[in-house]
């Protein structure tokens, strides 16, 4: 592999693509049977694939560590108040005292745009346009969610419609997802061309491929597979879209691209060869596809198999953009532009990385090693899938890693006990709004009645 250019002293662009739900394998830079990504195949071919790319087991603290840096139970942010995570109305959120990486990137000049899925809190003061962001287009939470929670032993539910937002106002509730792929690509093409002349980050979280499953009318049934893979296939055709306007625009050699899932892939998915799925801590819940693009830079068909992680995006952009990082509070991700780079030596960050479930500590990974907090212990390099517990015949490394979890614990805390470097979560000032009604009879909490008041959205009372 050839030596890089020495780094140039403009400030790059930088856009984060961030896949809802998206599994290990479902598109084809892992999983040579696939067809239908030939996007996502040339960002590989073109760029760097990471093999080791962690997020969190569900939505809301996955986002928070790609916008803070800092693992979710730290900023707050490892549940919602009451359900795992952030719900329509929830009167928790991101601290607007948290510093994103949209936030660091403005202290150096950067247009900032989050398109798509915020779920970082849906309250006025949580907002994108409150949290570093120039301007936001998108579904605030997740596209399955309704202010009115689905009752005890309904099964069929119909889905609710979404507030669709620009800024801090609701432009239409929608009913039929099928357009919002192509709606989020268009939002985010026209940004590359209005702020083509100066340095950008673009944060495009899609709705996709969360259930429930959409794709537009010219996608439906295009892979001869199921929705599914359809919808996939549309996310690959739009991050081709995205490539295609830093190639109009000569941005190619002056953008780097992230592309990611915010957690493991559902059941219906391709995981493997992981074990488990979104929501638990096993691999297949937190290690998520990943691949970093930057013609002339990022080495081109490159895998890495280095530990990295949500928490990385912003030390690594704020380096890259010749920004700092806070030095006011603990970031826990690192730096990964040497790693991105393919210097000699570019090793992880991390001693160790944990893995929390809500806010439970269920297991740490140092190196090859990962131990769960029940004891098992799996050498993750050889034995990717998770199969064979080898804690018997490794007792020292079982000690060494136990140790770290007890670290873990002091730092980040455990189930009801708090640690030391924990941050308050944002607590929304209220009255509590809702952007689409919600029956007051719901027992959603809290419990409290609601009155209709001009415009949209709703006013606890």
């Amino acid at each position: 592999m050839s030596a890089l250019p020495a780094q140039s002293n403009a400030a790059p662009n930088l856009i984060l693509i961030n896949v809802d739900d998206m599994g290990y394998a479902d598109i084809e830079p892992y999983r040579s049977d696939i067809e239908y990504t030939p996007n996502l195949a040339r960002m590989a071919r073109e760029g760097t694939k990471f093999t080791s790319w962690y997020a969190a087991p569900v939505c809301s603290p996955s986002r928070s560590a790609l916008m803070t840096g800092c693992y979710p139970k730290r900023v707050g942010l490892s549940f919602g108040s009451w359900h795992a995570v952030l719900m329509p109305g929830d009167w928790h959120g991101l601290n607007p005292s948290e510093v994103t990486v949209a936030d660091v990137l403005k202290t150096k000049g950067y247009a900032t745009a989050c398109i798509g899925k915020w779920h970082l809190g849906d309250q006025p003061e949580f907002l994108p346009t409150k949290q570093g962001f120039d301007s936001y287009f998108g579904i605030p939470y997740s596209n399955d969610m309704r202010p009115t929670p689905k009752p005890l032993g309904i099964q069929e539910y119909p889905h609710p419609p979404l507030p669709l937002v620009r800024n801090e106002t609701l432009v239409q509730e929608v009913t039929d997802q099928g357009f919002l792929t192509a709606a989020y690509t268009r939002e985010a093409v026209q940004f590359i061309e209005k702020n083509r002349g100066k340095p950008f980050f673009i944060y495009l979280p899609h709705s996709m491929v969360h259930a429930p499953l959409a794709a537009g009318k010219e996608w439906v049934g295009k892979t001869g597979k199921g929705l599914y893979e359809d919808s996939v296939a549309e996310i690959d055709w739009s991050t081709g879209e995205i490539l295609a306007a830093l190639k109009k625009h000569n941005l190619e050699k002056k953008t780097l691209v992230i592309f990611v899932s915010d957690n493991g892939g559902t059941p219906r998915a391709v995981n493997r060869p992981l074990r488990g799925n979104k929501g638990s801590t096993w691999e297949g819940g937190m290690r998520v596809p990943a691949i970093a693009w930057w013609p002339g830079r990022v080495p081109a068909g490159r895998t890495s198999h280095e530990i990295v992680s949500n928490m990385d995006v912003l030390p690594t952009f704020a380096a890259l953009a010749g920004a700092k990082a806070p030095a006011d509070r603990k970031i826990d991700g690192h730096d990964l532009s040497a790693l991105l780079m393919g210097r000699a030596g570019a090793k992880s960050g991390y001693d160790a990385f944990y893995f929390y479930h809500v806010n439970q500590l269920r297991a740490v990974r140092v190196g090859a090693w990962k131990l769960h907090a029940t004891g098992e212990l799996f050498n993750v390099e050889a034995d990717i899938g998770e199969t064979k517990n080898v804690a018997a015949e490794n007792e020292g490394v079982v000690k060494r890693l136990q140790a770290k979890l007890e670290e873990a614990r002091a730092d980040l805390g455990d189930g009801e006990i708090a640690g030391k470097g924990c941050r308050p979560v944002g607590k929304a000032k209220g009255p509590l709004r809702f952007w689409i009604p919600r029956h007051a009879e719901s027992g959603y909490p809290p419990h409290a009645p609601v009155k209709k008041v001009p415009g949209s959205p709703l006013t606890v009372q």
